[in-house]
């Protein structure tokens, strides 16, 4: 009997943003094939049983290449089990599952994309930023920051773009932000750049497109971390009530948005195993979602 290939997305990074469908898949798993940035208390919900493959990349370093990826999964469900690969965010934006959608496609192996909260979209949000507000945004851009030198890249219309962000462009913010500037964006444009968005270590930085890469630098701000350009930026002290430290409004965030939430300080602190016996933990939480229809999909 033929496998089948659920392509995840785990969402930004806080584990209780993951989708129920992508939860009651991952519940299931036989494989399960993850990403370096996967919160590791998601992988406490794959069965016991199942099979873990480490596929993470990192500057300079990748445990498997991209093809050896697309043929594991493909191996594995000609195999006739049910594989999930695991990734943060949403699958197709910027996560390379199209390329694995393709190669499965192309084996004639059956998968199916399950969505994820996307970082470009949650990140901000997360850090009191919306990406569009009546009055001040009416548009917004999301662009990889990984190649800022890309030709397909047109810095001159993404200058334009009311909220413009960028994700994976930590080593590169300087550049970013020079190239911003040289197609017309102003050096006073609100910019924030956000590190370790959505999780209990979320730093936020505020400034403008002159002076944010010098504070991120000097904050030792590093990867993940998500650059945000636009007049919205600065509804973030409106929304928030008063003005911030760089790193406490997340936390204080967080501690008002769920009732079931710990403060950020006291989560960070806790392991999966005492979050279970504390009720906090995914699983006593989700357990009734449904699990994934034996529907096989083989669309391209």
């Amino acid at each position: 009997m033929s496998g089948v290939v659920y392509l995840v997305g785990a969402g930004p990074g806080d584990p209780e943003l993951i989708t129920v469908r992508g939860l009651a898949c991952l519940r299931r798993a036989d494989v399960v094939v993850y990403d370096r940035l996967i919160d590791r208390r998601l992988l406490d919900e794959i069965p016991p049983a199942a099979r873990r493959v480490y596929a993470g990349k990192r500057p300079g370093r990748q445990a498997l290449r991209q093809e050896e990826i697309d043929a594991l999964l493909v191996r594995h469900a000609r195999a006739g089990r049910t594989v999930v690969r695991l990734k943060g965010g949403d699958p197709f934006v910027f996560g390379r599952g199209g390329e694995e959608a393709l190669a499965c496609a192309a084996a004639g192996v059956a998968w199916e994309v399950v969505p994820g909260v996307s970082s470009a979209i949650a990140v901000p949000a997360r850090a009191a930023v919306p990406l569009t507000h009546r009055g001040l945004a009416a548009s917004f851009a999301v662009v990889t920051g990984h190649s800022p030198g890309d030709p397909r890249l047109d810095w001159e219309a993404l200058a334009r773009i009311d909220t413009l962000v960028v994700l994976m462009g930590a080593a590169h913010l300087a550049e970013i932000a020079l190239l911003l500037q040289r197609h017309g964006r102003p050096a006073a444009t609100p910019a924030a750049v956000v590190e370790n968005g959505t999780l209990p270590d979320e730093r936020v930085i505020i400034g403008t497109l002159a002076d944010v890469v010098g504070s991120a630098a000097a904050a030792g701000i590093g990867s993940p971390a998500t650059l945000v350009v636009g007049e919205v930026v600065n509804l973030r002290e409106r929304l928030l009530g008063q003005e911030e430290q760089p790193s406490s409004a997340a936390s204080r965030m967080r501690s008002t948005t769920c009732p079931s939430e710990r403060p950020a300080a006291a989560a960070a602190a806790i392991s999966p195993a005492s979050a279970a016996r504390q009720g906090l933990a995914l699983t006593s939480r989700m357990r009734g979602s449904p699990a994934p229809s034996s529907r096989r999909s083989t669309r391209p």
